[in-house]
């Protein structure tokens, strides 16, 4: 650009040629290409810059990010608003603007401003929704997870409610159902609306089963359904009905350890079995005052990135309170043991959702601490047989959907029954 303010004719060829040259261009090539295109042509040239920008931010091949990652990443959300609103593709190249701001604003632990961005790619995806006619607003999912990481517990409920709502009348074939209905029932109970989770679950139940039937979806997806609203049958005082579907998991995982799951399936099950675990135990561990707490049922890639980092790390601090709490076990159980049974289990449930997805090292990281774990609780049931048995048969259903998600069917089958003995259902 000259000092009049216009674009120099020299400039806009040379951006030409960079673009129109054989061989390949640098993300740094094409940013300054389109810089200079974009004042001529708004329309052709602005989606291409902001899109060029988020490229430039993170060299997707090395895995680095560029050291003006958020000034570029801001840079390009403020292209993307510059579009006419009248070009068809700015909702879009907006959205993954913002989208993309928004996770390096969380990676540097600048939360709020990270949840103003998803508020706007929320308010993008409902503009989007209402002109196309479709049901599900884009950023929903986003915007919930983020209110729940602050604990905003009855909003993030609300927009579950309206996301579950949109892709419910789908049917088994609607995208993410299960992983959605999940999500919904935990962030239901964390907003103290247990009657909407129990019929959540009730719903979740229904369509993991109707999968496994239909070979849609594994038989271990339907069994951590009925294990994980058992437990919360039993949280609300339905005991008796609980009992009717812990006896419905044990004719499963019976006819599991017979035959085995009739299809071969990814290890997306196991990740169900792993948030099932992280907000069934809910209640035994205690958040961190003043910091983001993950997303109540949701996985991993979806929390952001601040919450996952201290949520992994405090591994190593439990693990050395456990081991001095164990000490003191040792000496005063009646004081210590069942602390040290309560934090152990926050332990290990830490470590397993960790470990999940890192398929080759799971079972042989997450076993010790779950046979640890049914120690631990065989100790507290001989010490304090009221309350202790009770605790046993939880690790021991615990022990046993980790089996089931590491595919040793027979053992979580051992597990299971003992656990029903445990409860006095094994009849």
């Amino acid at each position: 650009m000259n000092h009049s303010g216009k674009v120099d004719q020299d400039d806009i060829v040379r951006a030409r040629n960079v673009l129109l040259a054989s061989g390949r261009r640098t993300p740094r090539e094409e940013v300054d290409a389109y810089r200079v295109l974009a004042q001529v042509s708004p329309a052709s040239y602005l989606p291409l810059l902001s899109r060029a920008l988020r490229r430039l931010s993170y060299d997707t091949g090395s895995g680095e990010r560029h050291p003006a990652c958020l000034a570029l990443r801001e840079e390009a959300v403020a292209v993307a608003r510059s579009i006419d609103p009248a070009e068809p593709t700015r909702a879009r190249v907006l959205h993954e603007a913002l989208d993309s701001c928004q996770r390096e604003l969380y990676d540097l632990g600048r939360r709020a401003e990270g949840l103003a961005l998803r508020a706007e790619m929320l308010a993008v995806g409902r503009a989007g929704a209402a002109l196309s006619g479709t049901s599900a607003a884009a950023g929903l999912h986003a915007w919930a997870t983020g209110l729940s990481e602050e604990g905003r517990c009855a909003e993030t409920a609300d927009a579950m409610t309206e996301l579950v709502s949109a892709i419910l009348p789908g049917g088994p074939d609607s995208v993410g159902l299960s992983w959605s209905l999940l999500e919904w029932i935990a962030m239901l109970q964390d907003a103290g609306r247990p009657d909407e989770a129990l019929a959540a679950f009730e719903t979740l139940v229904g369509v993991q089963a109707a999968d496994a039937a239909n070979d849609r979806g594994p038989a271990a997806g339907h069994l951590y359904s009925l294990v994980g609203y058992a437990l919360m049958l039993d949280t609300h005082g339905r005991r008796g009905r609980a009992a009717l579907v812990r006896q419905q998991a044990l004719a499963l995982l019976t006819r599991m350890a017979e035959t085995g799951e009739r299809n071969l399936w990814s290890g997306s099950q196991a990740s169900v079995w792993a948030v099932v675990l992280s907000f069934s135990g809910a209640d035994g561990d205690r958040a961190t005052p003043d910091a983001p707490r993950p997303p109540s049922g949701t996985a991993p890639l979806h929390w952001s990135p601040d919450a996952k980092r201290r949520y992994f790390d405090s591994r190593h601090a439990l693990r050395a309170e456990v081991d001095a709490l164990a000490r003191r076990a040792d000496q005063d159980p009646d004081q210590y043991l069942a602390e040290l049974v309560r934090l152990h289990r926050v332990l290990t449930v830490r470590s397993a959702v960790y470990w999940e997805h890192r398929t080759h090292l799971f079972a042989e990281r997450v076993r010790p601490l779950f046979d640890d774990g049914v120690d631990l609780a065989r100790r507290l049931s001989r010490h304090d047989p009221a309350d202790g048995t009770r605790t046993l048969a939880c690790t021991l259903i615990e022990r046993s959907g980790f089996h089931t998600a590491a595919g040793d069917f027979g053992p979580a089958l051992d597990d299971f029954r003992e656990a029903l003995g445990c409860l006095g259902e094994a009849g």
